[in-house]
């Protein structure tokens, strides 16, 4: 590991990278390692006068990925909000100082001047801050003049953000009327990415970062003119060869890209933009914006940030990404404005940005968290899942308890005794499969059931129901109070850390399995109990009223104890939800706060609970939070964008129509795209992509890469089947018994 001390006169040859107040991003190649204090770690030398050194090390022990020693936010164990400067779109103020803005974007054919002008008003109605526009060319651009007189004669000045792709001249010209422009720095100057490798000397990537300055520097020039606003939005899917060859399809390379024209805009002393880093993936993502703020903290850099997970569909999967990657850093204290891109109308974005918006402010004003600990394991820029250890067999069982958690990821579920007294209805519920009326395990059932009430011990049948899941490896947790009074034979007995400390647990028979509750900020001494037991799993588990405390850092500060002392029980986020809580709002909050440890490796399932949520939507939700954090994977994954003005098809019907067909396939990813403006980079994670390549046609890829062209869109979603079948990843449908 890199120490934190200040180094002075170490490093390299002088070579225009250094790395601080007025610092260069650094190449893997111009670090030196050296040995201070017996310790390896990596410095480069400042290229300016002065002693401030970079320090860099892995990102965790063997990882390719250097990142800066210095913090990725303000606080790890309470949400503080990053301070930053203000930025004005408009008459609206972006900014630390400021509430977190809400912002979405307009599906119209920018040309057709009154259908984007009636969206625009609709979306300012439902309480939007910022709304972005899609502009591609000269007729757009031109457009745009009138859909802004428009706007202010029917006094509407929400502040309009052009969307620009590949034309810097259309970007000039709509400065002249928008209050903001937001550049892809993967395609604004460079060429569509090839996926090509290619090789560079020193003198080539100076002669490239040249040609950026030279395409970038009018609109800068014109953005200072006219007092507008810019976002440097790079997107994990339109890096450039150049930065992939140089950094990779990486965080890393997302930041350098948008590095370079941040660095044109300060040398013009133009300060009025934000950053954005987004990817359809919340893991990169989440990745992405803490090594960019890392590197702006190294930098002394305040500039706001513009959070969102591109591509992330519809419906509870849309929320639910979004909720995990956006609500992640605003735990972070990062964030000062938002959009939650869905695969449905504009104005449906407005709620759940809003919900998140809340969340963020929320725990910002009050500094959620716990008391100051120091966290040593968690790995904040790339993904490390610290796995628990799942359950043996030990001598004398007389079940099987290796079902009882998943490798990938369990989901436990809390069960009533009337459930019980429709036993096929009830094995149903919980996702298995049936023959000739008993359970059997499958791909997506629940792994564990909580029974907080045991039925009485001369209602057999009930008995039968969970004897029978309990053959078949499930486990059936139940407290300590429940299997004193009415033991179940093999049930798995929840205790908390009182229960443990007082030696109560011990009027169990030997060897009986134990399930313990922690809330994760009680004292140490208090947690040392868990030394002298071997629990089966740990529920991590905070009161949904508590709102000071920080469920998030007390799951960190209960991690980093477990992980100091070497004790690797797995542990699950148990999340209990007051009575009536909307579904939208149990999305996000499950993304939130069990997703925003997901996505570090903290966690080996979850456990949600709602007294009056349908049971089938809870497990749902579950799955869903699971397979959105990169875990656990029980149905197939789209990429699907939210639709713009340059989309060539109805995306939200043709969407629909794909996943009807199409959602029975765990494992496979399919991307559905309405252009390709994004990519098909931002296909990167998907096995199949169904994109719009010109109007009522459509191209087929295989990854990165188009198999079929211009194929009939009547025709397109049965190609795309076949092209599964013809790679092999094609399932039937199960038929329902």
């Amino acid at each position: 590991m890199a120490t934190g001390a200040s180094i002075m006169s170490l490093g390299g040859r002088d070579n225009g990278f250094g790395f601080a107040k007025t610092s260069e991003f650094v190449k893997v190649s111009d670090l030196k390692r050296v040995k201070f204090q017996r310790t390896k770690i990596f410095v480069i030398k400042n290229s300016n006068p002065g002693s401030d050194i970079a320090e860099f090390k892995p990102a965790s022990e063997g990882s390719p990925l250097l990142v800066p020693v210095q913090k990725y936010c303000e606080s790890t164990h309470k949400t503080i909000r990053r301070k930053t400067r203000t930025v004005m779109v408009g008459d609206v103020a972006l900014g630390s100082d400021h509430p977190i803005r809400i912002q979405t974007m307009t599906t119209s054919d920018t040309k057709d001047v009154a259908a984007t002008v009636k969206q625009v008003m609709q979306i300012a109605d439902r309480g939007a801050d910022i709304v972005r526009i899609t502009v591609q060319g000269k007729r757009e651009a031109d457009a745009c003049f009138e859909i802004k007189n428009t706007l202010v004669q029917k006094n509407y000045n929400i502040p309009l953000v052009a969307d620009i792709h590949f034309a810097p001249s259309v970007a000039l010209r709509v400065a002249e009327c928008f209050d903001k422009i937001r550049v892809n720095p993967g395609n604004f100057a460079d060429r569509r990415a090839q996926f090509e490798t290619l090789e560079y000397t020193d003198d080539d990537y100076q002669k490239e970062l040249e040609h950026i300055e030279k395409v970038f520097v009018p609109l800068v020039e014109k953005c200072k003119k006219y007092g507008r606003a810019m976002r440097i939005g790079t997107n994990h899917g339109s890096l450039s060869d150049r930065i992939m060859s140089y950094y990779g399809d990486s965080p890393r390379g997302m930041v350098e890209s948008a590095f370079e024209f941040a660095r044109i805009c300060r040398k013009l002393d133009f300060h009025n933009f934000v950053f954005s880093m987004k990817a359809s993936n919340p893991v990169v993502m989440v990745q992405a914006y803490r090594l960019l703020v890392a590197e702006m903290y190294v930098q002394g850099w305040d500039y706001p940030l513009h959070l969102g997970v591109t591509e992330a569909g519809e419906g509870e999967d849309g929320r639910m990404k979004s909720a995990i990657g956006i609500g992640t850093l605003l735990q972070d204290g990062l964030g000062d404005t938002i959009r939650v891109s869905l695969t449905e109308p504009p104005e449906e974005e407005i709620d759940p940005c809003r919900k998140l918006a809340n969340l963020g402010m929320k725990a910002s004003q009050l500094q959620q968290g716990v008391a100051p600990f120091e966290e040593k394991h968690r790995r904040y820029f790339d993904f490390q899942r610290r796995t628990g250890d799942l359950p043996t067999q030990k001598e004398g069982e007389e079940v099987d308890y290796r079902g009882v958690l998943h490798r990938d990821g369990s989901v436990l579920m809390s069960v009533s005794l009337d459930q019980l007294k429709t036993p096929e209805l009830f094995y149903r519920s919980l996702a298995a499969k049936l023959a000739l009326g008993m359970p059997f395990k499958d791909l997506a059932t629940v792994d564990s059931i909580l029974l907080r009430e045991l039925p009485p011990a001369d209602d057999k049948d009930a008995r039968l129901a969970l004897k029978r899941l309990i053959d078949v490896s499930m486990g059936v947790i139940t407290p300590l109070s429940e299997q004193l009074t009415k033991p179940l034979p093999n049930a798995i007995v929840l205790v908390n850390l009182n229960e443990l400390s007082t030696g109560v647990y011990k009027l169990l028979p030997e060897g009986t399995r134990l399930v313990v509750s922690v809330r994760g900020d009680e004292p140490y001494e208090e947690l040392e109990v868990l030394k002298t037991i071997d629990a089966t799993m740990i529920l991590h588990e905070l009161p949904y009223s508590d709102k000071i405390t920080g469920r998030v850092h007390a799951a960190r500060r209960l991690f980093e104890y477990l992980s100091e002392n070497s004790l690797n029980f797995p542990v699950l986020h148990h999340i209990r939800f007051p009575k009536g809580i909307p579904r939208d709002d149990l999305v996000i909050s499950a993304g939130a706060n069990a997703g925003a440890l997901l996505v570090d490796g903290l966690g080996d399932g979850i456990l949600l609970e709602a007294p009056d949520q349908d049971f089938e939507f809870i497990r749902n939700t579950s799955f869903n939070l699971l397979q959105g954090c990169r875990m656990r994977n029980t149905k197939t994954e789209y990429v699907s964008c939210p639709s713009c003005g340059r989309t060539l098809f109805d995306l939200q019907v043709i969407s629909a129509e794909i996943r009807e067909k199409t959602s029975h396939l765990p494992g496979v990813s399919i991307a559905i795209m309405g252009c390709i403006v994004n990519g098909p980079g931002e296909m990167a994670d998907a096995d199949f992509g169904y994109v719009g390549g010109a109007p009522g046609k459509i191209d087929l890829y295989v990854g990165k890469t188009v198999v079929k062209r211009g194929i009939a869109m009547e025709s397109a979603t049965d190609a795309l089947i076949q092209l599964i079948k013809d790679h092999g990843r094609w399932v039937d449908p199960s038929v329902e018994e």
